[in-house]
């Protein structure tokens, strides 16, 4: 597998975004690499993007977590366009460490339904269908670690899937939209029940700078789309507001800062091509 993966890498390279000349590739912070995921199975390359599982271990620090007050609606109507599908994906896939960490099984078996929807649009329905299995079984059997295994192989077969389709661009966004989610229901939670430790975990600007050069890699139907342009903005800023000097805490004034840019953060991501 590690063989035929990487011939893929080798032979998407030439029409990657990211292989343009004179383009960026930020590394991804190294706690967000998953073992599995990235290198027993993809290796560390510049198609590698971060874990969702990763990105919700910082969660746990955070509890109670805002569940109520952060709930989605999800729309019946799925998008037309990839790349709408890809970012929707990665909130559904935060959606499932959500309900799995709130203990909420009832509704796994509705989540499973709207990946595999998902997954299918994108061409990986196959992978996804074996995962929703496992999610459902783990779930009766209230298998919390086995249900967090389960997501974040998800994950990691739909990129690999997305590889093989020659769009590798649509793994960085299923990463992004689990990210933004993620930051989403932390900022609450530490605006909610604010402590200089708690709010230390949401300020992350290497990772609000590696995907603030994630989206500017992407190729350009993707990147010159409006609201990718408003995103990437806002995640610069991101990086500089969550910078703190040295010996220097976070404050609730701050928290709630970042909390209404990653609200907007939300709308921007959500808003599909017309």
């Amino acid at each position: 597998m590690k063989f035929h993966i990487s011939l893929l890498f080798s032979g998407f390279l030439a029409g990657s975004a990211f292989a343009q000349e004179g383009a960026v590739r930020t590394e991804v912070p190294e706690d967000l690499l998953s073992d599995d995921h990235v290198r027993a199975e993809l290796g560390v390359n510049e198609f590698t993007a971060p874990s969702i599982s990763k990105l919700f271990d910082t969660l746990q620090f955070l509890m109670p977590l805002p569940l109520i007050e952060t709930q989605r609606e999800t729309s019946e109507r799925m998008p037309l366009d990839r790349a709408d599908l890809a970012i929707e994906l990665g909130f559904l896939i935060a959606d499932g460490f959500l309900i799995v960490q709130a203990g909420q099984m009832e509704k796994v078996e509705g989540m499973a339904a709207e990946m595999t929807r998902y997954g299918k649009a994108l061409g990986a329905g196959d992978r996804i269908n074996r995962h929703a299995a496992g999610l459902l079984e783990s779930a009766k059997e209230q298998n919390v670690e086995q249900l967090k295994k389960e997501l974040a192989s998800t994950q990691r077969d739909v990129e690999v899937e997305l590889v093989r389709l020659r769009d590798a661009d649509l793994a960085h966004l299923i990463s992004l939209g689990g990210w933004i989610r993620a930051l989403e229901v932390s900022t609450v939670a530490v605006d909610n029940q604010f402590s200089p430790e708690r709010a230390s975990k949401v300020m992350r600007e290497d990772i609000a700078d590696y995907y603030s050069q994630s989206v500017a890699g992407l190729e350009p139907r993707i990147s010159e789309r409006e609201n990718y342009i408003d995103i990437r903005n806002l995640l610069a800023g991101l990086r500089h507001e969550m910078v703190m000097e040295e010996g220097q805490d976070p404050t609730p004034e701050k928290i709630k800062e970042i909390r209404e840019q990653a609200a907007e953060l939300v709308k921007l991501a959500l808003q599909r091509k017309k």
